[in-house]
């Protein structure tokens, strides 16, 4: 890492600069609402075009932490690309200290959470399954909170902790004395059961628990065959969560049941999967709930924290929650009833023909919004880049069954999941202006497609174990869909055996860690992941705990063009104001460039992960886009650019501004791990006015 003067700082406590009220970025999300917005305003819409690099933190690594720092009291906390907490002068960027869990580790870990109660102090820092309480001041372990210093989040689910993956990837968040976390878990069999949880900030012991999966006897339970409580997985809160602080509301976004894209296991509507939370902070208990999308098979999870904010409606305040999705849906909920702002309505949809499967006869579509991004691909928004482009794309649409946003995948021929399965909407968030009533909200808008495969028999145990774990993403003859999903049959010529296992582990990017695969399963795997051969020891009945399904899914792929840019008309990446006191869009812009493309006048938008923050100056701040590798800084009253850098790597995460020795910094983590043709690496990236 540098700055390379730390080694010293390790193991020493590092004085903690004071700083003024209102000058912290203390939450994730910047406050318990999760509005992404500051009251600073040192930097203005005058003086932003001034703005300049104040300092750079490089990892001597790569990876794709996808971080939303905290800055306190001058100190910004954060993770490296091998989840090591660390802390920073928030002025200078110098190391003050590090805290390495001692677990191998890659992946999202998108932010840490602080509690104090005026005189006691605690940062919450997760490693895979591991949640640790840390003193701020030197970075060490809390010997009081758990198991010396940390608890394990796969204990207390009522399965073998080491049967499933789980890792608390989005931080967890504050009320009172309690820690409520949700986690991620795998997507296919065997998964986690979704629970949400808030344990005692000094002890680390359980307060309570709520169940998404419900047991028999408590409401929900009908939506699930009679035992799918015992054995499902899925429907976790991984997305983050945000608090009515006034009311003591924790509202939990939820997660896909498992599998994702077949479901005959799990007939009914999944109750709570891919549902908005309400829950009393002080008990767990249920409030209300709202689904987004019933007996999903098409991994529409919501999949970034709600956002809190009062609108005007009818000519009445509104205390609302505002809830993206991933298939450019925003759904306006009051947050004290639940009930949708504007209308709502169940929807008939296309229906499954896959047989066992019995998809919902309707979903949910609200009136307003509109839709912030395209819902089905026809002629009419092909490419036209270019016209050997476009009649590719017309070739493979004729192919494609397109079929709007809720077509069900067909067994042997690819569907069209537009937006694609990222969303849409994705993790990074969205900004408000809690003042009048808008959000601003950056998304994806380009075409993926999947597909449904009669599941062969696999005699061998490590063909049986990829089938069932490794398949879904890198396609069953290990090809991938490059480059988001490689090729396995290329990386296991320059991996070795270790390497691999390291990351079947541990996880890499936005692959997860598959932990419950060890001994005879591993090594079986190793090998037929090596060889592609269909030998080896015999396939037990359920490889790797999952029960087989008739059906697999081929694989994530996305729909580009022969010269790999999107085979839709642009724009493929947007930032929106959306005005939700009466549902209608205040300006929309393309998002992102592609550089080459950019140099011939093309204006396109491009893919983009991480979200905006708002400032009282009437800044919004963004990175996201992976191409360009830019941050930028509109007008939030018109979306005008007013300034932009590029930076080392891609800002693919949500900054955070904040005060430190007098300046307003604004502070992003960039990597290059979603553009693999790039130069790897990853760093913070701080900026300020000049002195």
């Amino acid at each position: 890492m540098k700055p390379i003067i730390f080694a010293a700082l390790l193991c020493l406590a590092a004085p903690l600069p004071a700083m003024g009220a209102g000058a912290d970025w203390s939450r994730y999300g910047g406050s318990a609402d999760g509005t992404r917005s500051s009251t600073l305003t040192q930097i203005t819409k005058d003086n932003v075009k001034s703005l300049a690099q104040a300092w750079t933190f490089e990892m001597d690594e790569g990876g794709d932490p996808q971080t939303h720092p905290l800055a306190i009291d001058g100190v910004v906390y954060a993770y490296t690309p091998s989840l090591k907490t660390i802390a920073l002068d928030g002025a200078t960027g110098k190391l003050l200290w590090t805290f390495d869990p001692g677990i191998a580790a890659k992946g999202a870990q998108r932010g840490l959470t602080w509690w104090s109660d005026g005189h006691d102090r605690r940062l919450f820092a997760s490693c895979m399954h591991m949640l640790f309480a840390l003193d701020p001041a030197t970075g060490k372990p809390i010997e009081s909170f758990g198991t010396h210093g940390h608890i394990d989040l796969r204990k207390g689910m009522g399965r073998d902790p080491d049967s499933f993956y789980l890792s608390l990837t989005t931080p967890g968040v504050i009320w009172k004395d309690m820690i409520i976390t949700g986690f991620r878990t795998g997507e296919s069999a065997p998964a986690a059961p979704g629970m949400i949880r808030a344990f005692d900030v000094h002890t680390g012991k359980l307060r309570w628990s709520f169940r998404t999966i419900p047991a028999p006897g408590q409401p929900g339970h009908g939506t699930w065959p009679a035992d799918a409580w015992k054995t499902a997985g899925g429907a976790n809160s991984w997305a983050g969560m945000v608090i009515d602080t006034a009311r003591g509301i924790v509202y939990a976004p939820t997660g896909s049941a498992v599998n994702d894209f077949y479901g005959a296991d799990r007939k009914g509507d999944n109750l709570y999967a891919n549902s908005l939370l309400a829950l009393d902070a002080n008990t767990g208990k249920l409030l209300w709930h709202f689904q987004g999308m019933h007996h999903d098979i098409l991994d529409r999870d919501f999949p970034s924290p709600p956002v809190l904010l009062t609108v005007k409606h009818d000519g009445r305040m509104v205390d609302a929650v505002a809830q993206p999705t991933k298939q450019g849906y925003l759904f306006v909920l009051d947050r004290v009833t639940g009930k949708p702002v504007f209308p709502v309505t169940e929807t008939p949809v296309p229906q499954s023909d896959v047989p066992g499967e019995v998809s919902s006869p309707t979903q949910p579509v609200p009136a307003l919004p509109k839709p912030f991004a395209r819902q089905a691909l026809n002629i009419s928004n092909l490419t036209n880049r270019t016209e050997v482009a476009h009649q590719w794309a017309l070739m493979r649409l004729n192919s494609f069954n397109s079929n709007g946003p809720f077509a069900p995948l067909k067994v042997s021929q690819s569907t069209v999941v537009m937006p694609g399965f990222d969303g849409g909407a994705e993790w990074g968030g969205s900004a408000a202006d809690t003042k009048r009533g808008i959000l601003y909200l950056n998304a994806n808008d380009i075409a993926w497609t999947g597909a449904l495969a009669p599941a062969a028999a696999a005699h061998s145990l490590g063909a049986a174990t990829y089938q069932a774990n490794c398949a879904p993403c890198h396609g069953p003859d290990r090809k991938g869909s490059p480059p988001a999903f490689p090729s396995l049959v290329k990386a296991v010529q320059f991996l070795s055996p270790d390497q691999i296992t390291g990351m079947i582990h541990h996880g890499a990017g936005r692959m997860p860690a598959f932990t419950q695969i060890q001994g005879e399963t591993l090594t079986a795997l190793l090998q037929f992941l090596i060889s592609g051969e269909d030998a080896g020891p015999p396939a037990k009945q359920e490889p790797g705990g999952a029960k087989p399904q008739p059906y697999r899914f081929t694989g994530y792929k996305k729909f580009l063009d022969p010269d790999g840019y999107p085979a839709v008309a642009p724009p493929w990446g947007t930032l929106n104001a959306i005005d939700l006191n009466t549902g209608d869009y205040l300006w929309r812009i393309p998002l992102g460039e592609y550089p080459e493309l950019a140099a011939k006048g093309m204006v396109t938008g491009s893919e983009n992960y991480g979200g905006p923050i708002l400032t009282d100056a009437g800044l919004l701040f963004i990175g996201a886009t992976i191409y360009d590798k830019k941050i930028r800084a509109f007008d939030a009253s018109n979306g005008d650019l007013l300034w932009q850098a590029t930076l080392p790597y891609a800002g693919n995460a949500t900054p955070i501004t904040y005060m430190a020795g007098g300046r307003q910094f604004v502070l992003i983590q960039a990597d290059n791990a979603r553009d693999r043709k790039a130069k790897q690496g990853a760093a913070y990236v701080a900026f300020a006015l000049p002195q």
